[in-house]
């Protein structure tokens, strides 16, 4: 499922003032796709919105009252550029017509149609909850995708082909595998890849790993990597995170939170990986994932995409799976024969909130435990002031940005093994956009993100200074602020983390 329609449904976010509805049975019609998982409805003529089984994360809206083929068109590319195409239209009305109008007609309905105040507040609460900010240019970034869509892919039922009176189409192309593709389509003349069949098997960081085949191709070598979870963890996660999502009080997290229930999901999990090839080494250079949830409650369906590859590789279906597909390009101009291949694991570090402490001036101390080695560390203060960014730094002639922060840096000793971040739990002052025509200024607090030029609620990066001393000196910044900032920064630490060692396995 798109992780921002799980925040949102956690969220509480009532979208009726902005045109779209949700109900435990949303009614289907001739024309609702086959798979649709309908994310919500106008309440007029029939119109809702759907993703759809076999296109990823990709928000389609329906419009039984147009006439064939007109009836489905994508309008997102996922569920959060969905929001931030609401929130730069104010209205799902703008959003579902757009296919038929050119960049002045949608605009003069924009201008015709203006945010009323409930619609302000509510997309004032997308864009707090979720933090997201409008899209910059919504009619071109919708036409750019519709242009590029094949419709002829949408799966519809038999009663849409006995009223629409057209041919059925199948779903699902001929399983082939290409260098530059994903799992969701392909577009290029290059040809598939060579399946090489492994069918290799290993256990590394807490999982059961398959290696069913990889793919030889003109440009480098594909490798599917399909990591096998437990359902019963899949289960326990779900519980204790209550990921109802039909549930009728949804929960909203607190960053701490959100960054906590990724650390305990089962199937979140990240690696690098590397190849070794006739002794030369191959580097990844892309890769895509589709993941299998066997768990999901009544009405939510699984990617296409997914059931596609356990039913091809034969995987066992009672268990979660998440597979990867990484490209490794050739380290010569010629495709090599494979004689040999040797596959390297490395776990990325992955996020676990830490701590929460205020100081005030230098010298100040802050301890806690490390939560993996139990080890106790000292964070001391050795500069803690105010500083200000030029306006100009921005380069922006449509936003105004807060420019005051504070500056800290500091000492941790001992120094930690693995990395350590300070976050401001303040997410700062929201830019100010210059608005067009009458209205000079116009706050926006509804349709504008920070931008983390400066530690945001993404977190500053730290930085480290003289290598060589033995108490290294790290810098971290607070969120921005119109205002000199007065009181203490509430710092937040966050650990970077892994768990596992790099583990290195023979393939072929």
């Amino acid at each position: 499922m798109d992780k921002t329609f799980e925040k949102f449904l956690r969220s509480g976010i009532n979208l009726a003032s902005v045109g779209i509805e949700r109900h435990e049975d949303h009614a289907s019609y001739f024309c609702t796709p086959k798979g649709a998982s309908i994310l919500g409805c106008a309440g007029v003529d029939g119109i809702h919105f759907c993703s759809i089984r076999g296109f990823g994360t990709m928000v389609f809206s329906v419009n039984p009252m147009d006439s064939a083929p007109n009836y489905v068109h994508p309008l997102a590319k996922n569920f959060a550029d969905f929001l931030r195409l609401l929130l730069a239209c104010g209205h799902e009305a703008a959003l579902e017509q757009a296919w038929m109008w050119d960049d002045s007609q949608f605009e003069t309905f924009l201008r015709e149609n203006p945010v009323t105040e409930e619609q302000q507040q509510t997309l004032s609460e997308i864009s707090e909850k979720l933090k997201l900010s409008p899209m910059e240019r919504p009619w071109a970034y919708i036409n750019a995708l519709q242009s590029a869509f094949d419709y002829s892919k949408i799966p519809y039922t038999e009663d849409y082909y006995d009223i629409a009176d057209v041919p059925a189409e199948s779903t699902l192309p001929d399983w082939n595998v290409y260098f530059d593709a994903n799992f969701w389509g392909h577009q290029g003349r290059d040809r598939a890849g060579k399946e090489i069949r492994l069918d290799q098997q290993f256990d590394w960081a807490g999982y059961h790993w398959v290696i069913p085949a990889v793919y030889s191709c003109s440009k480098g070598l594909v490798v599917d990597f399909c990591m096998q979870v437990d359902s019963e963890k899949i289960r326990n996660h779900m519980e204790k995170w209550n990921l109802n999502w039909e549930s009728d009080s949804p929960r909203e997290l607190t960053q701490d939170q959100q960054m906590q229930m990724e650390w305990d999901d089962p199937l979140h999990f990240y690696f690098n990986s590397s190849l070794t090839l006739n002794e030369k080494g191959l580097k990844m250079t892309h890769g895509c994932a589709v993941s299998f949830n066997p768990c999901l409650p009544d009405g939510m369906i699984n990617e296409l995409e997914a059931k596609w590859v356990i039913d091809y590789y034969g995987l066992d279906s009672s268990y979660g799976w998440v597979i990867y597909r990484n490209a490794f390009p050739w380290s010569s101009k010629r495709r090599p024969e494979i004689k040999s291949l040797t596959l390297t694991m490395e776990q990325q570090p992955e996020r676990l909130p830490g701590p929460h402490f205020k100081v005030h001036a230098s010298g100040d101390s802050f301890t806690f435990i490390h939560p993996i080695s139990q080890k106790a560390h000292t964070l001391t203060v050795q500069e803690i002031e105010q500083q200000t960014i030029p306006q100009n730094h921005f380069a922006s002639t449509r936003w105004i940005y807060p420019t005051h922060y504070i500056a800290m840096s500091y000492t941790i000793s001992p120094e930690p093994a693995q990395d350590i971040a300070l976050f401001d739990c303040n997410e700062g002052d929201r830019p100010v956009e210059v608005a067009p025509k009458e209205n000079s200024f116009q706050s926006i607090a509804s349709n504008a993100c920070l931008v983390g030029v400066i530690g945001s609620a993404d977190g500053p990066t730290a930085i480290v200074f003289g290598a060589d001393v033995q108490d290294k000196l790290h810098a971290a910044c607070s969120s921005l602020h119109f205002e000199p900032v007065r009181d203490d920064i509430e710092w937040h630490l966050v650990f970077y983390v892994k768990q596992f060692d790099a583990a290195l396995f023979s393939l072929i």
